[in-house]
């Protein structure tokens, strides 16, 4: 099974080997076909950005469904209810938090999809979602700026709850990267669906599903990566907010990721030059940790910046996966 359908948390082919990126168009003037869903005729507002204090970049896509980052913790549950959410739709590859969702009276379902785009039967299981669950929708993926918005603009476009002039414009007010080109052909491609298929298809939605081992274990490489980038910002010292978070701990860390997928089964079969990027990114975390520790050991000022090799490490490990993720995980599905 190819990278290209894992990423740090992309999982979309293996759980639909074949699917198309494209959803079915239907509808349109031809009075022989059956009547398509028609955009939420009480719509009044566009997309618009909402406040909130304990959920990532929340954006109102429509009436009834917002997307955003991942709720981390009961804080942010407790502002899904405070919102009227009554489920959350994770398309993220991270196993969802269920038992505190449940503890707020909000029901999962885990819909995961990669970087690459939505495949056809996740738009339509998104789609049937949106359409007949009850009260508001919290769509998700980790940051909530590339596959959350995604996810929630073709399920309202395929549902017929926003016209498809709205999708592409959805990612753009998320902040969604235009390197994940994927994602914004799906938007700009999908058309509502038929209602008769919405009525028809049956959707058994899990709250939970097990993901490849490939792709549990660039989540949590992701999880990492994000650590390593507060420390970043804070000097490449503990942030003040996160003391628990040791510099050299987790350089160590993300280089244990990768030589663990150095050797696992499914990385054996990849690609050499997906390997070798593994590699030339597990010796970067090595020299990483190796230059934080003899600078923690020198006992610097408060003030006083890393040595330039600690710099050099982190962008040699960022510029790799930029590289590896545009050759292997940001290729639209319509080209794989």
């Amino acid at each position: 099974m190819s990278f290209c359908a894992v990423g740090w948390c992309s999982v979309c082919l293996f759980l639909f080997p074949g699917c198309s990126q494209r959803g079915v168009e239907f509808g349109g003037n031809d009075p022989g076909r059956t009547a398509t869903a028609s955009p939420d005729a009480q719509r009044k507002t566009p997309p618009r950005r909402i406040d909130a204090r304990h959920l990532p970049n929340p954006i109102q896509v429509h009436p009834k469904v917002i997307s955003g980052g991942l709720p981390d913790g009961e804080k942010a549950f407790k502002e899904l209810q405070s919102l009227g959410v009554k489920t959350v739709i994770s398309v993220d590859g991270m196993k969802p938090d269920v038992e505190t969702a449940k503890k707020y009276g909000l029901r999962y379902v885990h819909l995961p999809h990669g970087y690459d785009g939505v495949p056809d039967g996740r738009v339509k299981e998104l789609a049937k979602a949106v359409r007949e669950f009850e009260g508001t929708i919290y769509i998700h993926c980790h940051h909530g700026k590339h596959r959350s918005p995604a996810a929630a603009s073709v399920a309202c476009v395929a549902a017929g709850l926003i016209p498809p002039s709205e999708s592409v414009a959805i990612l753009k007010l998320a902040g969604t990267s235009h390197h994940y080109r994927g994602l914004y052909e799906s938007a700009s491609v999908v058309t509502p669906l038929e209602s008769a298929l919405l009525d028809e298809l049956s959707v058994d939605f899990p709250e939970s599903v097990e993901v490849p081992p490939m792709a549990e274990a660039m989540v949590a490489m992701g999880h990492t990566h994000d650590h390593l980038k507060l420390i970043a910002e804070a000097g490449w010292r503990s942030p003040p907010d996160h003391p628990d978070l040791h510099p050299a701990h987790q350089a160590l860390l993300m280089r244990e990721h990768f030589t663990e997928l150095l050797r696992s089964e499914e990385v054996l079969g990849e690609p050499d030059a997906f390997r070798q990027s593994l590699r030339d990114s597990e010796q970067a975390a090595e020299a990483l940790e190796v230059a934080l520790r003899a600078w923690a050991a020198t006992s610097p000022a408060a003030d006083a910046p890393p040595p330039e090799s600690v710099q050099r490490h982190a962008a040699a490990i960022s510029a790799n996966c930029k590289a590896c993720h545009r050759q292997f995980r940001d290729v639209p599905l319509s080209e794989k």
